[in-house]
């Protein structure tokens, strides 16, 4: 096992700008008033395990489904583009009644918003670049990140406010459209480059 501190600190870095933890703490907090709670450890453990089981088996499952990555992400694109229109135009799309503390956790906080397309094709190219441990590394590190931010998001919107809140979610959920148009516009142009 060969540990690399560059490349543990270069694979965090790009985990940590795709998966944009701080960017969703308005989401974070949406949902936790939509369900009452958020099972913080449950969401992380969820998220991160995804991450490291898409990191082995990530393309060989989509290929025994017969789905290729740049499917995959531009499926991912359209639930991150729903779940910005909720943010910019303050309408729920995810009925309440369904959502209970334990369903919010997993959807759609630790998939697709933490282990999301995004953050599961950066796995894919990681793996083509740095070492399988030093990934490994650079994913816990960002889970306990996720933690810290699901566990304080409390604190976080107290410390806002209503009207800082509302501020952040609705600049973040146009950040968060253009993430969603940017991965469906260059997975659909992978998608037509191979047909």
């Amino acid at each position: 096992m060969q540990l690399n501190l560059k490349e543990i600190f270069t694979a965090f870095m790009v985990l940590f700008a795709v998966i944009d933890i701080v960017g969703n703490i308005p989401i974070i907090i949406d949902l936790r008033k939509k369900v009452g709670h958020i099972q913080s450890g449950k969401a992380s453990v969820i998220a991160g395990a995804i991450l490291i089981v898409f990191l082995f088996l990530g393309k060989s499952i989509l290929n025994l489904i017969g789905i290729d990555v740049n499917s995959f992400a531009v499926a991912g694109s359209f639930i991150l583009f729903f779940i910005a229109l909720e943010m910019i135009l303050g309408i729920t799309l995810y009925k309440q009644e369904e959502s209970t503390a334990m369903t919010a956790s997993v959807f759609p906080l630790a998939f697709p918003l933490i282990a999301g397309p995004g953050s599961l094709t950066t796995l894919l190219s990681l793996r083509a670049e740095f070492r399988t441990e030093n990934i490994i590394v650079a994913v816990i590190l960002n889970v306990v990140i996720i933690f810290i931010v699901l566990k304080t998001s409390g604190k976080i919107e107290r410390f806002l406010g209503a009207n800082g809140i509302n501020i952040i979610r609705k600049v973040f959920g146009v950040v968060l459209l253009a993430i969603a148009v940017k991965l469906f516009a260059h997975n659909i142009k992978a998608l037509f480059e191979i047909i």
